[in-house]
């Protein structure tokens, strides 16, 4: 459960869980919901089974996700009705289109971590 402390305090970094949420079509990567990774600060953790990082879905997350390991709300940068839940959407908009689909994911604010 995530404090109250992190809806207010903004300086800092946090360890943010990402998760599959939906998948529309079928993922390249074979995302299924539940799957989760961690960011850690700098870098990426898988959680679980899941051992592929999206280049495409992280491409698409990275200019929210950095805001947002730093602190800035998730309803400022227009990604959700909280301040530490958003939801962020891979770019591949699937079929008719692509080959592929697309996948949402839940980022969550779970901890401070400096």
């Amino acid at each position: 459960m995530v404090d109250k402390q992190l809806d207010t305090d903004s300086e800092g970094i946090y360890e943010v869980i990402v998760e599959v949420i939906k998948v529309k079509g079928k993922c390249a990567v074979g995302y299924k919901p539940g799957d989760k990774f961690a960011i850690k600060g700098f870098y990426i953790e898988p959680k679980g089974d899941t051992a592929k990082i999206c280049i495409h879905a992280l491409t698409g997350m990275i200019s929210l996700l950095s805001p947002f390991i730093h602190g800035v709300s998730a309803k400022t940068l227009g990604i959700g009705n909280t301040n530490n839940e958003g939801y962020i959407q891979c770019p591949d908009p699937g079929k008719p289109y692509t080959c592929g689909g697309t996948v949402i994911f839940k980022v969550k604010r779970i901890k401070k971590l400096t």
